[in-house]
Parts: structure tokens; C-alpha cells; sequence
């Protein structure tokens, strides 16, 4: 009985389970691994492959055009190669393919080609950039299709959040890059959309494109454009950069950015023109980038992902938005701001959250940020009888881990052992204390960053025994 091999067990569950199609030859061009994502990427049957001799059993390659064949003569990697292709049950295929050659004791003994199948993210890029191209092209764009955000879009009085509106105001008349740094959900495409409109560029397009969500393979071809014959099954077509021109670019999450093409990115940048893919022609733009990350971008040198040429190029206005933990004092307004809105979208009526709510709120440190707290509003309103006036801690049924039990709280030592009309009103107390440092002890903005009134405010100093000097 042969003895069991757990190396060639393990090889063999990887190479089924994976959805990267894999497919091996030896040196006599003879197929020696093919996986099952392979063959339904390719509209074949793993029988009908293997064991047989490549140009056999596909016919309409040769030496020239086959790159695992090409790989196993010359003896070089052809790396993240995009392919378009009629596959054996007649349906147009996109991949992005790795061909590497394999060797033995320095003796090239086969090839291996690793090909992805991108297709339906290729019909959604080329959509994407059609639909652009359509928005551009007409004079209702946007009107009736996309929410033009403006600086009186962004919800806050806190003085960082003030701060960083202020810089966003100076950078608007500006035709200089702006770098925008922000965690998830703090509301960065909204600075930079309010930048745009509130500029001189506001008649012009406004496109974003995250640079995470798209194959570097896609991504180029989606920025710069493709000629006719660039790759296998490329068409003519231009790319946001000229569909931006004369407006604004957004790069979203620039630092997910492939450094390769990060050094094509900048080269545009200096040189003010692109090249499409597989053109010849240099094509003159003129587009003021906006680019966004969700890291700090000295980290993102630091790990490698953000080119430093790059950053300087990008960070000649730099803008930080303040995450929500260290905004706390905007949660009141912010949550005045959502529920009009989904008041107006539910039908309801809600006027506010009950204070064990938002004691809660206080206590919880947001890493989801706004976006976080607009969903918690949404889901608790979508809870709430239509007879509620406040949000309470029952109709936040999908938050269990926001609105946590009194006992399974971390209390400061300074709360715990109080009835609980003293525990709030000690946390209300610490909240105007620091409303008051952050206004300058100015009631008047001090009242506004509470999202309540001056002579409620008064009231409330009166009742803790505080004073604005």
C-alpha cells in the first residue's frame, strides 16, 4: 500500500477548493495540474486537459501566442497580464494572468500560469466609465442622479472639526492637490465634494474612484484610458482623467494603490498629460486631484504602501477630519441631524434620544465613526412605534454592542456607588465643563456646540453650581 503523502493531500484540496484557476505543464508541454476553477474558467472538463499536450488540445494557440509556452522557452515570469478570450462554451472571458517558469536544480522543468477570472469586475469598470462618460456629456448631469454635497452638508461645531472646515474653505478657490486623511466613516468624500463645489471648478465634473476596490490591471485602464488593441480585447475608450477634465479628481484610499502604479500617477501629476493604455499620443489634462486615505500617510510610507514622492506631490494642502471619539461633543447634533432626515424618509415623528441613550453614546468610542452612528439612528427608527417621540434603548435592537447593560459598562471611579439621577447628571455636568474649555467659556458657543439653547444652558450653570469665567 503506498504510503500517504500529507504534502500531496494538502496541495491537492488547495488546488480544488480555490477559486484561482491553475494550470501546470511540464517541459514536454504536456498538462500536469489543472484545477477545477481553471476548467470553468476555460468551459473544459479536467479530462479533456490532462495529461495531453497543450497545443493539442487547444489548437487555436501556438509557440507565439501561448504564454505558458512562451514562459517555458524564455524562461521569464509574465506577471499580471489581462487577457480577453471566447472560452470553449462561447463566453467572452477577462482574467488577469501570472505565467511563471518553474525550475529544478537550475533546469527549467515546466510552467504555471495562475489566471483570475475579473470578468464581471470588467463589465462593471467599463459601465462605470460609460455612465461617467454619459454624465458628462449631457447638461442635466448630476441634477437629477448624484447629491452635490456642500460645506453646509458637514455637521459639527467642535473646534477640530471647525479647524478642519476652515482648511477645506481656503482650499477650495485653490487649484493645488489636496490630501485628506481620515478613518472610515468620517466623512471624507464630503470634504472633498464640498471642496469642489465650493470652488471655482464647480461647473466642472466631479468623479470619484476608489483605488481599493478595483484590480490594479483594471484600475489603469480605468484612469488613463485604453486604445484599441492596447491588450487582448481592449477598446477604444477614454479615462476619468480626461472625463475629469477641467474638474476634479477624487482617489479614494489612494494608499491601497499598487506602488507601480503610484509612480504612473505621479508621473501625470508632474507632467500634466496621460498616455492611454497601448496609445502612442500624449493627451494634455487638466484636473485638480483630490486624493483620500484611511490610514496616516507617514504610517503608510512607513509599511510601504504610500510612495513618499507621491505624498509630497498629493500633500500640499493637508487635511485631517477628527474621528467622532474625539468630537464627542458634536454626537447631540449629529443625532438632531439624522433623525430630520430619516423622520422625513420613515414618516415618523422622533424628536430625540432619551439620555440613557445617549449616555451610551458617550461611553461607546465609534470606530465605525458618523457613518457608524447615521446607521444606529437609521436601524433605531426603522424599530421605533410610530407613536415614539424619543429613541430609547429597546429600539436599538441591532446595536446590542453600543447600548450595553448599566452592570458590563467600565464606569469612572468617580460614578460608580451613585443613584442614577446623580451619575447622569454628574456625566451632564462633565459634558458642559468641556463645552465651555473648548468655546472659550463663550455661552453663546458653547449652547451651540450642545445643540441646545443659551438660556437653557444658563439654567443648567446655574444648577451645578458652574461659571463661565
Amino acid at each position: 500500500m503506498r504510503k500517504i503523502d500529507l504534502n500531496e493531500i494538502i496541495l491537492q484540496n488547495i488546488l480544488h477548493h480555490t477559486d484561482i484557476g491553475i494550470h501546470v505543464i511540464d517541459k514536454d508541454r504536456r498538462t500536469i495540474a489543472y484545477n477545477d476553477a481553471m476548467a470553468k474558467l476555460e468551459g473544459l472538463k479536467k479530462e479533456q486537459v490532462m495529461n495531453k499536450d497543450l497545443l493539442k488540445v487547444f489548437p487555436s494557440l501556438n509557440e507565439n501566442t501561448s504564454t505558458l509556452i512562451k514562459v517555458l522557452t524564455t524562461k521569464e515570469p509574465i506577471v499580471d497580464e489581462t487577457q480577453t478570450y471566447i472560452n470553449y462554451k462561447g463566453e467572452k472571458i477577462v482574467s488577469i494572468n501570472s505565467t511563471i517558469p518553474l525550475f529544478y536544480k537550475d533546469e527549467i522543468v515546466g510552467a504555471l500560469e495562475i489566471a483570475k477570472n475579473i470578468t464581471y469586475l470588467k463589465r462593471l469598470s467599463d459601465k462605470l466609465m460609460d455612465l461617467q462618460h454619459e454624465l458628462k456629456n449631457t447638461k442635466k448631469r448630476k441634477n437629477n442622479r448624484i447629491k452635490n454635497y456642500t460645506f453646509d452638508d458637514i455637521i459639527g461645531n467642535n473646534e477640530k472639526m471647525i479647524n478642519a472646515i476652515e482648511i477645506a474653505k481656503r482650499a477650495s478657490n485653490s487649484p493645488s492637490s489636496v490630501l485628506i486623511y481620515g478613518e472610515t466613516g468620517t466623512g471624507k468624500e464630503l470634504f472633498a465634494q464640498s471642496i469642489h463645489t465650493g470652488g471655482i471648478r464647480r461647473d466642472k465634473p466631479f468623479i470619484a474612484q476608489n483605488c481599493a476596490a478595483i484590480p490594479e490591471a483594471l484600475l489603469e485602464g480605468i484612469l488613463f484610458g485604453t486604445e484599441k488593441g492596447g491588450f487582448t480585447g481592449a477598446v477604444e475608450r477614454e479615462g476619468i482623467f480626461q472625463q475629469a477634465d477641467g474638474g476634479t479628481l477624487l482617489l479614494d484610499e489612494i494608499n491601497s494603490m499598487s506602488l507601480g502604479l503610484q509612480a504612473k500617477l505621479l508621473r501625470v501629476l508632474q507632467e500634466g498629460y496621460i498616455r492611454r493604455i497601448g496609445g502612442l499620443k500624449d493627451i494634455p489634462i487638466d484636473v485638480r486631484i483630490i486624493a483620500t486615505t484611511n490610514e496616516e500617510p507617514l504610517e503608510s510610507i512607513k509599511n510601504g504602501t504610500l510612495r513618499k514622492d507621491l505624498f509630497y506631490r498629493l500633500n500640499v494642502v493637508y487635511l485631517r477630519i477628527p474621528p467622532l471619539r474625539e468630537r464627542k461633543d458634536d454626537i447631540i447634533l449629529l443625532c438632531n441631524h439624522f433623525i430630520k432626515k430619516f423622520n422625513i424618509m420613515l414618516g415618523k415623528n422622533i424628536v430625540g434620544v432619551e439620555d440613557h441613550v445617549l449616555e451610551a453614546f458617550y461611553q461607546y468610542s465609534w470606530p465605525g465613526n458618523v457613518r457608524e452612528l447615521e446607521n444606529a439612528i437609521e436601524g433605531a427608527m426603522n424599530y421605533a412605534p410610530y407613536d415614539r417621540r424619543y429613541l430609547t434603548k429597546e429600539d436599538f435592537i441591532s446595536c446590542p454592542h453600543i447600548m450595553k447593560d448599566e452592570d458590563s459598562v467600565i464606569l469612572d471611579e468617580k460614578y460608580i456607588d451613585r443613584p442614577l439621577p446623580d451619575y447622569l447628571d454628574m456625566i451632564e455636568k462633565d459634558i458642559i465643563v468641556k463645552a465651555l474649555e473648548n468655546s472659550k467659556n463663550n455661552i453663546s458657543k458653547a449652547a451651540k456646540k450642545l445643540g441646545i439653547k443659551r438660556q437653557t444652558l444658563q439654567h443648567k450653570l446655574k444648577k451645578y453650581g458652574l461659571s463661565a469665567k
